[in-house]
């Protein structure tokens, strides 16, 4: 039943941390519907392990989680996760609806994120080089998949605002200053890119990349005059804002 080498075992474990898995380019995947997504999508799967084949033992030894799943797989990271040059953004892209991570920490927050990414029909995700490492275990889980479907990419925020706004593009953020989203008309991407910037969890939009928004939108709580809590978690902003722009382009359902 070794269908595992000690070797195997201490690669995989590594993979637990950043530096191993960039020196590397490999991440883990666990679960059967995860590396059914790996399997279906256009990563390279490297290789599968299943419990009723290594046995109990080894897979709680490459597991990162609590309960071992009955299946892991190590998967290659994609080689153009990370852009240095911006213009090749809309070279990539051009038109389309966009999300700006202006250094996100959370990996429950940045793997949420996607799977409302996902949902939503995002047509790329951009990240500040110090957002979590997508490929954290804690972030690849909470995906539940989307990380195989979601354009992803690490690159200068800043800079790539600009080379939004260059090819006459909007650039929305939230702040508590901003505009109320449901009054103000939103741009969707369908002849330019619209970028919508989602800020820290606990210091929002950085100062130069808020210089760089066209439009401040504000998610207003209910009633407007009695706030409750001082803010929304990152996540479920991102939800917000995506659910509000998307509905602009759906027709009025029939009655």
């Amino acid at each position: 039943m070794d269908r595992i080498s000690n070797s195997e075992i201490r690669l995989i474990r590594s993979l637990s941390q950043k530096k191993f898995r960039d020196e590397y380019g490999l991440f883990a995947v666990e679960g059967e519907k995860m590396v059914s997504e790996a399997q279906s999508s256009g990563f390279a799967v490297e290789k599968i392990f299943r419990r009723d084949e290594i046995g109990e033992t080894a897979m709680s030894k490459i597991s990162a989680l609590s309960s071992p799943s009955p299946v892991l797989a190590v998967v290659r990271k994609p080689e153009n996760t990370e852009i240095s040059d911006t213009g090749k953004i809309l070279e990539m892209y051009g038109k389309g609806l966009f999300l700006a991570l202006d250094s996100i920490r959370d990996p429950g927050n940045l793997g949420t994120i996607l799977r409302i990414s996902d949902w939503f029909g995002v047509d790329a995700v951009f990240a500040s080089p110090d957002t979590v490492d997508v490929f954290n275990p804690k972030v690849v889980q909470s995906t539940m998949g989307a990380i195989f479907r979601v354009k992803f990419h690490y690159i200068d925020i800043p800079s790539v605002l600009d080379t939004a706004k260059a090819g006459g593009g909007k650039i929305y953020g939230t702040f508590l200053d901003g505009d109320n989203i449901y009054g103000r008309d939103l741009d969707c991407g369908d002849s330019a890119p619209s970028v919508i910037v989602i800020g820290n969890e606990s210091a929002g939009i950085s100062a130069e990349t808020a210089a760089k928004c066209t439009d401040r939108l504000y998610i207003p709580p209910y009633p407007e005059d009695c706030p409750g809590s001082e803010s929304l978690n990152a996540a479920i902003a991102t939800a917000v804002t995506l659910s509000e722009f998307r509905r602009r382009q759906f027709k009025s359902p029939k009655i």
